[in-house]
């Protein structure tokens, strides 16, 4: 058997306990990165989407001609989403989920706004937009803007936007489908996809109006 010097118990004992020393730095490390992100998924986002930078400052016209702000919205939950009036399915079935949603909530449906965001400008004004939006027999918030200032609540979003020309000259507009769900304070919290099951949905829905 060989035997272990002093020396050497001592390197070994020094060893054992520099290791100890790392592993409860690296836990309490972990701790502090668990508080510091509220600890994952909760009511007013999660860790995870706090690195993704959904939402931020924004300038819009509303339909009733007065400016719309992301400061404006801050004080009440929203869902936001993006389409355009002439919009065959997508936009139509999603607002119209979006009204039966709210419905089935009972008086918890009155605690946040619903915000539809025209991309089309160009055949959307904002009067055209209130029409629409008023066949939804909801209130809803519908709101367009300058080239430029779609093009920075699209960024702020990560919304895809694209043009495609149809036949006559004319064209439609492809883009995301998803309803941004976001907190009281503007910050996001989930989305809402467009073939979800309405349970689901909901269950996102009460989690930002709790």
């Amino acid at each position: 058997m060989t035997e272990v010097k002093p020396d050497g118990v001592q390197g070994f004992r020094r060893a054992r306990r520099i290791l100890w020393v790392l592993v409860a730095l690296a836990a309490i490390g972990g701790l502090i990165l668990v508080i510091g992100t509220g600890g994952g998924d909760r009511k007013n986002g999660t860790a995870a989407s706090a690195g993704l930078g959904i939402g931020g400052p924004f300038t819009l016209t509303a339909a009733d001609g007065t400016v719309l702000t992301d400061k404006r919205l801050k004080g009440r939950p929203f869902a936001i989403f993006f389409g355009f009036t002439r919009c065959p399915d997508v936009c139509p079935t999603s607002l119209a989920r979006m009204a039966q949603l709210r419905e089935r909530l009972g008086p918890d449906g009155d605690k946040f706004d619903i915000v539809f965001v025209s991309v089309d400008p160009q055949h959307d004004k904002p009067a055209d937009i209130g029409s629409y939006v008023a066949l939804f027999r909801t209130p809803i918030i519908g709101a367009t803007g300058s080239d430029e200032q779609l093009a920075q609540i699209q960024k702020a979003y990560g919304v895809i936007v694209r043009k495609v020309p149809v036949e006559g000259g004319d064209y439609t507009v492809d883009h995301s489908a998803a309803v941004f769900l976001m907190d009281r304070n503007g910050r996001f919290v989930t989305t809402i996809d467009y073939h979800e099951n309405d349970q689901t949905a909901l269950e996102k829905l009460r989690r930002i109006i709790v």
